[in-house]
């Protein structure tokens, strides 16, 4: 029996020796945060956690940087005129875009401006009557900007240009047909003395 049994715990040790020690599998212990007031676990007999008032601020010393000027306020519409040099432009139905024969009278208009630091400018954005009016604001605006963006890259400082979109309110022609609508769909430009 001593032969079986000496067997049986060979049989045994040699198992777990061949088979190695069972490992745990490698992990990354990641720690959670440490719980809060708002959510760490109170039992419902506990008094509600609460807080005290913020401690007030310390004062600090004074600011020795100087005030930074605010921005720089835009000049009234009513301000500005126009003057027969700066020509207008127009756009097509519901469109921003800058036309080849245009860009050549804004081409005229940047080389007076350029000529005539001294003075402001004004584009104003207009529409014909079709659409909402708040989409022909904002279409407006576009025609505006996009008129702006041009004399910009022909070298007129972004600094003297003020924008502004009157939609279809101010409107050349009262006429209900293409040929009035399209001279309402316009860029107007005005100016005045710094």
């Amino acid at each position: 029996m001593l032969t079986s049994r000496t067997f049986v715990v060979s049989l045994l040790i040699g198992a777990a020796v061949i088979g190695g020690c069972a490992k745990r599998p490698a992990t990354t212990q990641a720690s959670a945060p440490a719980p809060t007031a708002s959510t760490a676990m109170v039992p419902a007999t506990a008094a509600p956690i609460t807080r005290g008032p913020e401690p007030a601020p310390q004062p600090t010393a004074p600011p020795t940087a100087a005030p930074t000027p605010g921005p720089t306020a835009r000049p009234s519409p009513k301000e500005f005129v126009a003057i027969p040099e700066l020509k207008d432009i127009n756009f097509d139905f519901d469109k921003y875009d800058i036309r080849p024969g245009d860009a050549k009278i804004l081409d005229a208009n940047a080389g007076w401006l350029k000529s005539h630091p001294e003075q402001l400018v004004l584009i104003e954005g207009h529409c014909d009557e079709r659409g909402t009016n708040e989409y022909n604001l904002a279409l407006g605006e576009r025609r505006a900007k996009s008129t702006m963006n041009y004399l910009v890259s022909q070298g007129v400082q972004s600094g003297r240009i003020t924008i502004i979109s009157y939609g279809e309110e101010r409107p050349l022609c009262t006429e209900h047909n293409e040929g009035c609508w399209a001279k309402n769909r316009r860029s107007h430009f005005l100016v005045k003395p710094q």
